[in-house]
């Protein structure tokens, strides 16, 4: 992600020294606290694996969210990963969430090419497994390291074809 990238009205940008502090200070409700790690860990996670690559979300000038994804070439054929996804909530409620993640998957096919993406998610968060269902993810019954439910997104060709990303959830 060398430069940022406007969609709608977000715009994602690399996670930098000068924005770093920022984004540390982005947290999500105290429900929703369990479902994520904070974002400070997130990093620290970045920091000590090249392949992620976490992006501060803006709207306009407003700081609005945080998210972290990342290709891992193993076991072959690879998989990619949209790994956390956050909006501050303070700015949740707008329709943030679901631009976000359109957007985040239209970026991915563009940077990646890849046919699918990954995420994990908690069954007891049953917003974001709303959100994400509505995009189009689906579960494929497997299960990650910290026992969150696997969940996957196949692109076709309706969607290579594009879709309004903009639209507000």
């Amino acid at each position: 992600m060398e430069h940022s990238r406007t969609t709608g009205t977000l715009r994602f940008t690399p996670v930098t020294g000068d924005n770093r502090t920022l984004v540390e200070g982005l947290s999500v409700s105290p429900d929703q606290s369990g479902f994520i790690e904070p974002v400070r860990e997130c990093l620290r996670e970045a920091d000590g694996l090249a392949l992620w690559r976490p992006a501060a979300i803006y709207r306009g000038d407003a700081l609005v969210g945080f998210a972290m994804y990342g290709f891992f070439p193993d076991p072959s054929p690879g998989e990619l990963w949209l790994d956390r996804l956050l909006i501050d909530w303070r700015h949740q409620g707008k329709g943030y969430g679901g631009q976000a993640v359109r957007a985040l998957l239209e970026q991915l096919r563009r940077e990646y090419g890849q046919d699918k993406v990954f995420l994990s998610v908690y069954e007891t968060n049953t917003a974001a497994i709303r959100l994400y269902r509505k995009i189009g993810f689906r579960f494929n019954g497997g299960h990650d390291t910290k026992g969150e439910a696997i969940m996957e997104y196949v692109y076709d060709k309706e969607r290579r074809r594009g879709y309004d990303c903009s639209a507000d959830d």
